[in-house]
């Protein structure tokens, strides 16, 4: 079992910068790639960023490069995600996940654990 706890949401102006942090424990963290995915109202939850293992792979959606950087430091037990240029559409509740395995994936269903989000507001 993983419990994850997100924190670091909150509202920003449209062209700010947050930093959000998902907190692990349970089992080994290392064992686990990690993800992000967010859901805005009336949408379903999309993915945004995934990092594997050791933090030497990470992806994107596309619309995320160069704005989003994911990260993690296995001796915190934690996995961040700067969010930097948000514009209002990244509106959403984020969510951290964490998947059994070495390779981060883009699909939710990949991802054994979630957290329960943290709210990004970004105002215009």
């Amino acid at each position: 079992q993983v419990q994850l706890v997100e924190s670091g949401g909150g509202l920003v102006q449209a062209g700010g910068s947050l930093r959000l942090s998902c907190a692990a424990s349970g089992r080994t963290f290392s064992g686990y790639s990690m993800g992000w995915f967010r859901q805005a109202p009336g949408k379903e939850r999309e993915f945004v960023a995934a990092i594997d293992r050791t933090g030497g792979s990470t992806y994107y959606l596309d619309s995320m490069k160069g704005r989003f950087t994911i990260s993690r430091d296995n001796a915190k037990n934690t996995v961040y995600l700067q969010m930097t240029s948000l514009k209002s559409e990244d509106t959403a509740v984020y969510y951290c996940a964490a998947a059994f395995g070495s390779t981060g994936s883009y699909s939710s269903y990949a991802y054994d654990y979630w957290g329960q989000g943290t709210q990004v507001t970004v105002s215009s």
